[in-house]
């Protein structure tokens, strides 16, 4: 059985993962933003993951047994076949350059999705 991870749930088109990996806030905030300015306020863009989990490092050259250290950025896991954002409300030309742009940002190698309606 298929997890919801899987399918396309709030759009008609996706970008899907392919291979395990991070995906950063930063990057994440990237997508969002290159979605932004190409949409100039067309369409819905649903973001599907969330950065829950956060990196740790100590400074460079601390002796050890002083602590785990702050958190420096936080991250997505991502697994293959994650649907990282959807999209709703435009034709699908426009829907393949917007999730292109996106791809771009992404540490991963993605693809473009389509909802299929049996």
């Amino acid at each position: 059985m298929a997890t919801r991870g899987n399918k396309l749930v709030h759009g008609d088109y996706g970008l899907q993962s392919l291979e395990p990996g991070w995906i950063t806030a930063r990057q994440i905030e990237a997508g969002r933003i290159t979605s932004a300015h190409f949409l100039k306020g067309e369409g819905r863009l649903h973001i599907r993951l969330f950065p829950h989990k956060g990196i740790t490092a100590t400074p460079h050259e601390t002796r050890m047994g002083k602590g785990k250290g702050e958190p420096e950025f936080y991250v997505a896991v991502v697994k293959p076949g994650t649907i990282l954002f959807e999209l709703s409300g435009v034709p699908a030309d426009v829907a393949k350059q917007v999730m292109n742009r996106i791809s771009h940002k992404m540490p991963l190698k993605v693809r473009f999705v389509e909802r299929r309606d049996y």
